[in-house]
């Protein structure tokens, strides 16, 4: 399996039968994107959240790819309702198998909302999502605040990796990161959500060096790591 890491939130799967998924396809806007959404390949794309910032460009990669959206179930009703033609809407606590693996969606501490015509459309709780994909197991946090569940999250199951939020003023930031880190104990931490914008400024290098040994891994926009089943 081989994950690359595009900037922001946005993460890109492509499992050893060759699905290909992409997670919070923001790339129109991201000053840190190292494609363009009409490069952005996908069969399944998976939301954590409302927000314009990983939203993103769903609707306009799931047309062109005739993907299927994998989302909150008031998001998987927005896409379908812009025209998306696959849609599987889900809810915290819910977990379905699909044909490149299972996703389980876990909470985030969060809002959720997507603008539309000056006007802030509930899109349903926030969400983190694992996924066990070809014998591992990747958190996506999303969008969250530090909290004492992620500890529950890290004892059901048997982290791979996890890709956590580190930009503060709408996410934790690097300390509470290192919290969430240690609550999840997963084999390799990931920052996300960060340098996109001015407010949400970081350096993911401290953090990462600030882990155990062997656990940061900072991914630059368009690098990959290759998991293997151990």
């Amino acid at each position: 399996m081989q994950i690359t890491y595009h900037g922001h939130a946005a993460v890109a799967i492509t499992t050893k039968a060759g699905h290909k998924l992409l997670i919070d396809p923001f790339f129109t806007g991201n000053p840190l994107a190292d494609i363009s959404a009409s490069e952005a390949q996908a069969d399944y794309i998976l939301i954590t959240h409302g927000h314009s910032d990983h939203i993103g460009d769903m609707v306009a990669i799931a047309k062109r790819c005739d993907a299927t959206v994998i989302a909150m179930v008031e998001i998987a009703e927005y896409a379908a309702s812009q025209g998306v033609k696959k849609t599987h809407g889900m809810n915290l606590g819910g977990s379905f198998t699909f044909p490149f693996g299972r996703v389980k969606m876990v909470p985030a501490q969060h809002s959720s909302s997507l603008t539309i015509d000056g006007v802030a459309r509930y899109m349903g709780l926030a969400a983190g999502l694992v996924l066990t994909i070809d014998g591992q197991c990747i958190y996506h946090a999303g969008d969250t605040n530090y909290f004492s569940d992620l500890r529950l999250i890290g004892r059901e199951h048997l982290l791979d990796v996890a890709f956590l939020p580190i930009g503060d003023n709408f996410t934790m930031g690097p300390e509470e990161a290192l919290l969430a880190a240690a609550d999840l104990n997963a084999r390799l931490v990931v920052p996300i959500h960060y340098n996109t914008f001015p407010v949400i400024e970081q350096d993911p290098e401290s953090f990462a060096q600030k882990l155990p040994a062997k656990m940061g891994k900072v991914l630059q926009p368009g690098e990959s790591i290759t998991l293997e089943k151990s």
